[in-house]
């Protein structure tokens, strides 16, 4: 079963998080065979995504979801993952072009140096005209040199978004997705990657903290294997044995799907009656699958003509997957 566990290092302005995705990540890998799966290379990128994602949505205060996107000019268009603040999480990727055995991150999406991570907060409950929060960052360090680890990346993001020191290793496979963080403390406010933070207060603090500084070399010393195979109460133990680690109740992330035939719907509805009449002219039919858990959606002339039909005199809707 899918485990996250958060701690705290008794005395110290440090906290981490240890995320293994077991089941919850093979449910998404099985619902992409149908579309004939993921090359491992694009499997691995994905994974540690969900990982991460995880990782972050774990530390934040925040009744929404958070999306973690990659795109560029690679053969790889779009890279998602999306937790929701119960931990259900989902994952996707778009692959249009050939993937060479053993392509790096950069091979994958940043071929060209234009490649970007975009982490977006979405509120569950928005305000009249409020829009979802989303931070950019690309997929090159400091002297235009490409990143080809997805942790080095997110941190990158986190000490800009937050002013907050990160270490985060991430690892995947067929059967987990795992990741830890270890993230010194805000000196004020929530650090929620939403700016409600004292941005001044914790840039003082940037690279400074000795003990942030330990215990993140300890952190870098995980090896990929260890991450992938090992339970968390060895690793935890392995890694900071000299500490005092205070840990809290483990939380179990699961696989869910936000999709709807209310949804798909609407996203119909903003196509507009032409478009929507042109494909059921050309086809009898119209279909979308979610690119997420594979669900079909059709809607027949009858069905097609309701989405543009008002709520009170609409039928009652068809079965909702084919």
């Amino acid at each position: 079963m899918s485990e996250l566990h958060k701690f705290l290092f008794e005395g110290l302005p440090v906290r981490g998080v240890l995320v293994r995705l077991t089941d919850s990540w093979q449910e998404i890998l099985r619902r992409r065979q149908a579309a004939g799966g993921y090359p491992v290379e694009v499997m691995h990128m994905l994974g540690e995504m969900t990982a991460a994602a995880a990782l972050m949505q774990s530390t934040i205060k925040f009744n929404g979801a958070l999306i973690l996107q990659i795109f560029g000019d690679g053969p790889v268009k779009l890279a998602v993952a999306e937790v929701q603040p119960d931990l259900t999480l989902r994952a996707t990727a778009t692959v249009t072009g050939s993937i060479t055995p053993g392509s790096s991150l950069s091979e994958l999406v940043n071929v060209n140096n234009l490649g970007r991570c975009a982490i977006t907060l979405d509120p569950k409950d928005k305000l009249p005209g409020q829009q979802p929060y989303q931070g950019v960052v690309p997929l090159f360090g400091d002297r235009h040199e490409k990143l080809e680890n997805l942790g080095e990346v997110l941190e990158r993001y986190m000490l800009q978004s937050e002013q907050l020191d990160t270490r985060m290793i991430l690892a995947s496979d067929g059967k987990v997705a795992a990741g830890l963080l270890i993230q010194r403390l805000p000196v004020k406010g929530q650090g929620n990657l939403q700016g409600q933070i004292d941005r001044d207060a914790n840039e003082d603090q940037i690279g400074v903290n000795e003990d942030y500084q330990r215990i993140a070399m300890l952190a870098a010393t995980l090896k990929r294997e260890e991450l992938l195979t090992l339970d968390a109460e060895t690793i935890l133990r392995r890694l900071f044995w000299e500490e005092t680690v205070l840990r809290f109740e483990p939380a179990t992330p699961s696989f869910a799907c936000s999709c709807s035939r209310e949804r798909v719907s609407s996203m119909l509805r903003s196509l507009g009656t032409d478009e929507i009449e042109g494909i059921i002219a050309e086809r009898g039919k119209v279909g979308v699958g979610c690119e997420f858990c594979g669900a079909q959606y059709e809607f027949d002339p009858v069905d097609a003509a309701q989405i543009f039909t008002s709520p009170g005199s609409q039928l009652p809707p068809a079965p909702t997957v084919q």
